[in-house]
């Protein structure tokens, strides 16, 4: 027996339930994994709550990232005992992801745990913090360096945000954080690295095609008018890695910046990475992420809470990074 988050459809509608299950109710897959945590995101929020398609197939368990122990696989890469970690490819959309005990999947889904690094580390970074290394390695990549200008991070609070703030400082980038509640936050931003804090609503309402340029590059986590206008502001052939929607799908923007300046708009998705780049992208995170800097952005909850703190992330009610403890 195992302990999950499920998510079905029936004549009430659609429900999320804290239940428990036979391990044959597992869905089939090279490697079963004890679950020690899992992490609540942005999509996992959607899903438990039903405010956003995120399920494709019911019942459902969601959990868009995990971190464990090999507890059976049929795979040569994978022996019991391992310790592995699990972000995208669907898990938690399409097949049942980590806001369990238990899961079982398909073993290239799967990455060994890092060099020094414990589930629990690796899930206060979590999927958050591995788009959050995605998104800052391209802007190195694109070759903006510390002493070209800021860098502004929408959405600085979220768990995406706060980790691209901690990212960025740790390289030596001047951070411009954007937030919905300066007066609340602007001091705990700045003590994770921000030098500038602004109010969101400079960002989220219709402006033109192209402004003053501001920063260097950017990491949006929003979406819609605050892409456009963070496009808009950013400096001669900068870069915007663009990684949300929380304001919409929509951008409502003009080319203005991209053939006038050559800015670059690079999207960032953490679903299909290469294996490879998954490996490389967690050793980057979890040497610039150590433990006492995660502690200032994170905490634990068990997975009887998830429910209730899925909703509250869509409220504005969560700061940084939710790890939950699925052991008990």
């Amino acid at each position: 027996m195992f302990t999950c988050v499920l998510i079905d459809k029936n004549g009430d509608g659609y429900t999320s339930t804290l239940t428990e299950l036979n391990d044959d109710a597992l869905p089939a897959g090279d490697v079963t994994v004890d679950i020690d945590f899992s992490s609540i995101n942005y999509k996992d929020a959607l899903a438990i709550t039903g405010r956003g398609p995120i399920v494709r197939a019911f019942p459902m368990v969601p959990g868009i990232d995990f971190a464990g122990t090999v507890a059976e696989s049929s795979h040569p890469d994978y022996a019991v005992g391992q310790k592995v970690l699990l972000t995208g490819w669907g898990v938690g959309e399409k097949h049942w992801g980590g806001l369990a005990g238990k899961a079982r999947v398909k073993a290239e889904w799967l990455v060994p745990l890092p060099e020094g690094a414990d589930a629990q580390q690796v899930m206060a970074i979590g999927t958050a913090g591995f788009t959050a290394m995605l998104c800052v390695n391209a802007i190195r990549q694109h070759g903006v360096k510390p002493e070209d200008g800021p860098v502004l991070v929408t959405g600085a609070n979220g768990g995406v945000g706060s980790c691209a703030l901690v990212l960025l400082h740790a390289l030596g980038y001047q951070v411009v954080a954007s937030t919905g509640r300066v007066e609340e936050t602007a001091d705990a931003l700045r003590a994770l690295g921000a030098s500038e804090v602004i109010d969101r609503n400079e960002l989220s309402n219709p402006g033109k095609p192209l402004q003053k340029e501001r920063w260097a590059a950017a990491v949006d986590t929003v979406g819609s008018h605050t892409l456009a206008n963070v496009c808009a502001g950013i400096h001669y052939d900068g870069v915007v890695a663009a990684c949300g929607m929380a304001q919409g799908l929509d951008l409502p923007a003009s080319v203005a910046p991209f053939i006038l300046r050559g800015v670059t708009l690079k999207g960032i998705d953490s679903v299909m990475v290469s294996q490879q780049k998954r490996i490389d992208t967690w050793k980057d995170a979890c040497a610039l992420l150590p433990r006492d800097v995660l502690e200032k952005i994170t905490r634990t909850a068990p997975l009887s809470d998830a429910i209730a703190l899925a909703s509250d992330l869509l409220d504005g009610k969560v700061k940084g990074r939710v790890v939950i403890d699925c052991r008990a």
